[in-house]
């Protein structure tokens, strides 16, 4: 970690090979976020490229009272969310990361290739009928496997109110399935927030 902190010491005084490195190491877990929460739209690569220049900007202010990969989600998640803001159009989605996060790594035959296909758009498209903060801590917590204390520090909003999302997005997930044929009889073995359940919906 002291290798990564020196890393990012230099590129906040504008060292461009250092900035360069902090880029190699992390463009993959910004680009897998940006996809989900995207999905497969043509310009990816400008959301990705959009990220890093605000991380650039504000590498200064960066302080070290969080994680790195903390900090490094929020700008993407902030990026993200001003880029769909500003589309005023519903993502495409195409076939990968998001549909083997759904189905928890479970081996797929060749003959079920078409099938499980179907079940990553249809899942896609229930998961695009969320409100947008309960979208965020879905993915955040279901598909990047953040917990419910780090989310907090990336939207800004207490635990509790990010497992009571949660606990709303799972239920309305669930109680969505009927609507999707290609998803019956689909466990979607959610992981448990604890402490939600009873809480008011923040809305």
């Amino acid at each position: 970690m002291w290798d990564e902190d020196r890393l990012i010491a230099r590129a906040a005084a504008d060292d461009e090979a250092a900035f360069r490195d902090l880029y190699i190491r992390h463009r993959g877990d910004v680009s897998r976020l940006v996809y989900r929460m995207l999905g497969g739209r043509g310009d990816l690569d400008d959301v990705i490229q959009e990220v890093f220049v605000q991380v650039h900007k504000s590498l200064k202010d960066f302080r070290g009272q969080s994680k790195f990969s903390t900090w490094l989600h929020r700008v993407t998640v902030n990026v993200v969310l001003m880029h769909r803001r500003a589309a005023r159009s519903r993502p495409v989605f195409a076939d990968e990361p998001l549909g083997e996060a759904l189905v928890h790594g479970e081996d797929v035959a060749p003959d079920e290739d078409v099938e499980r296909r179907e079940r990553v758009r249809a899942f896609a498209r229930l998961l695009e009928r969320l409100a947008e903060k309960k979208r965020v801590v879905f993915i955040l917590h279901e598909l990047e496997g953040i917990a419910p204390v780090e989310i907090a520090q990336i939207v800004g909003a207490p635990v509790l109110t990010v497992r009571t999302r949660l606990f709303y997005a799972r239920r309305e997930l669930e109680a969505m399935l009927a609507d999707e044929p290609s998803l019956s009889g689909l466990n979607l073995r959610f992981s448990k927030a604890p402490g939600a359940e009873g809480a008011e919906e923040d809305v």
